[in-house]
C-alpha cells in the first residue's frame, strides 16, 4: 500500500516489498523446510515433541533457535525495528504483508522467521546503556529470547489490577507475585515483567506499574499451561522475593502500562496478519482438495454446499485483508488506530475461525486426522480470539469508539 501519483492511496505492493516477500518464500524453502523434514514426526506429532509436563523437547527448541538465528543473519527476523536498533526500519505496511506471507506457509516452525512473542517488541527499545548490549541486541540477533510477563491467574484483560508487586529496598527492587499464560516463559533468557510499584489510589488506574528485566535463573516456572494448540508454549511464572537491581528497570518507573499501550495496535496488526495468512493457506489447501476429491462421480467442489463454504471464506478473508492494509497504512501515517486495530483483530481472527472450521468440514474425516494441519489451525484460530485482547474486549473498544458505551 502506498501513495499514487494522483495523491490517493494505492493497494499495490511496491517493488521493494515484493522482493522481501519473495525472499521470505525462498528462505522458508531453503532454510526452514529442511529443518522440519529432519525433525519428522518429532515435530508433527505433539506427543513426541513434548515431555510429560508439557515442556517442548530439546531438539524442537534447538530448531526454533536455529531458525531465529539464520533469519536474523539474513536480515528478516527484526526488520521492522529501527535501523539504530538493528532492524531495517521497514514500514508497518511491509511488516504486515511480511507477517501475512509467512503465515500463508501454514504456521509451523516458519513462524520463527519473523519476531513473535519471544522476540524484540518495541517496548524493549526503551533499553538504555548496558541494557541494550545485554538484552536488546542479542534478542534482535536471535541469540536470546524473551517473554512478556503481564497476565496473572486472576487478572487477564483487566491488567491494571495486577497483584504482582515490586517494592524498593535500597538499590534493589523486591518482587513478589505470580504470572500465568506467559508465552515462551519456560525458554526465555529473560522476562519483561510488569509489577505494581505505586498503589492505584495514589497515581490512578493506569499509573504505578513498572516493567523489570528478570533473568531466567531469578524466577521459577510453575505449571505448564498446556492449551490445546499451544502445548508447551506457556507457563506460570512464580516470583517469590525476587531481587533485581535498579538498572533492570525497563523504561520509567510507574509508566510501563502507558508505554505498553502505545504498541497495542502493532500486536493486533501482527495477529490480524497471521490470521489472514492462515486463512489464505487453508483456502488454498481446501480449494485444491475439493477439485480433486470426487463423490457421486464428480469433484466435490461442484456441490454448492462445499463451494459456498470456501467462497464465503475467500470473501471474508479479502475484506479482512483490506482492513489490515488500512490499519497498517494509518499506523505508517502516525494516525490514531485504537478502533481500527480492534476491528482488524476481532474480524480477522473470527474469519480464521470460520475458515478453519470450513476447511476441516470439506475434508470430512480426513480433516480430523492428526497428520494434517487443519485441526492445528482450528486450535490456533481459537487461541487468536483470546490473546492480545479477547473478542469481547475488541467489541467493547469498537462500541466505545461509536459513543455507545462509556
Amino acid at each position: 500500500m502506498g501513495v499514487n501519483t494522483t495523491g490517493g492511496v494505492s493497494f499495490d505492493t511496491d517493488e521493494e516489498t515484493e522482493l522481501i516477500l519473495d525472499s521470505i518464500d525462498e528462505f522458508v524453502e531453503r532454510e526452514v523446510e529442511p529443518i522440519v523434514e529432519d525433525l519428522g514426526d518429532t515435530y508433527t506429532n505433539p506427543r513426541k515433541g513434548h515431555h510429560e509436563n508439557g515442556r517442548v523437547t530439546d531438539d524442537v527448541l534447538e530448531a526454533r533457535d536455529e531458525i531465529r538465528r539464520r533469519s536474523a543473519e539474513a536480515g528478516f527476523y527484526a526488520m521492522n525495528l529501527p535501523e539504530d536498533a538493528g532492524g531495517d526500519g521497514i514500514s508497518p505496511v511491509t511488516w504486515y504483508r511480511a507477517k501475512k506471507r509467512l503465515a500463508s506457509h501454514g504456521g509451523g516452525l516458519e513462524r520463527y522467521v519473523l519476531a513473535g512473542p519471544e522476540g524484540p517488541k518495541p517496548l524493549l527499545l526503551q533499553a538504555e546503556g548496558d541494557q541494550r548490549e545485554e538484552y536488546l541486541d542479542p534478542v534482535v540477533r536471535g541469540e536470546k529470547s524473551t517473554a512478556f510477563g503481564q497476565t496473572e491467574p486472576g487478572v487477564g484483560s483487566d491488567s491494571p489490577n495486577m497483584e504482582t508487586t515490586a517494592e524498593k529496598d535500597g538499590d534493589e527492587w523486591l518482587i513478589n507475585g505470580r504470572k500465568q499464560w506467559i508465552t515462551n516463559a519456560p525458554y526465555a533468557d529473560f522476562i519483561q515483567l510488569f509489577a505494581r510499584t505505586t498503589p492505584q489510589e495514589e497515581v490512578g488506574r493506569y499509573g504505578g506499574i513498572t516493567c523489570f528485566i528478570v533473568e531466567r535463573d531469578e524466577y521459577e516456572i510453575g505449571s505448564y499451561n498446556n492449551a490445546v494448540g499451544a502445548e508447551g508454549s506457556q507457563a506460570e511464572v512464580i516470583l517469590d522475593g525476587v531481587r533485581v537491581p535498579e538498572d533492570r528497570v525497563l523504561g520509567a518507573v510507574d509508566e510501563a502500562f502507558y508505554a505498553a499501550m502505545e504498541f497495542l495496535s502493532l500486536g493486533r496488526l501482527e495477529l490480524g496478519a497471521e490470521a489472514i495468512g492462515y486463512s489464505e493457506y487453508l483456502l488454498s489447501e481446501a480449494g485444491e482438495y475439493v477439485t480433486e476429491r470426487e463423490a457421486f462421480g464428480e469433484p466435490i467442489g461442484n456441490f454448492q454446499q462445499v463451494s459456498a463454504k470456501l467462497a464465503k471464506g475467500r470473501a471474508k478473508t479479502y475484506a479482512a485483508d483490506a482492513a489490515g492494509l488500512k490499519l497498517a497504512w494509518k499506523m505508517a501515517q502516525d494516525e490514531r488506530t485504537i478502533m481500527d486495530s480492534s476491528v482488524l483483530k476481532w474480524f480477522a481472527t473470527n474469519v480464521l475461525w470460520e475458515v478453519a472450521d470450513a476447511a476441516v468440514q470439506v475434508h470430512g474425516a480426513n480433516g480430523l486426522a492428526e497428520e494434517n494441519p487443519y485441526m492445528d489451525l482450528v486450535h490456533q484460530a481459537r487461541i487468536l480470539r483470546i490473546v492480545e485482547g479477547t473478542d469481547e474486549i475488541q467489541l467493547n473498544t469498537i462500541a466505545k469508539s461509536m459513543g455507545i458505551t462509556d
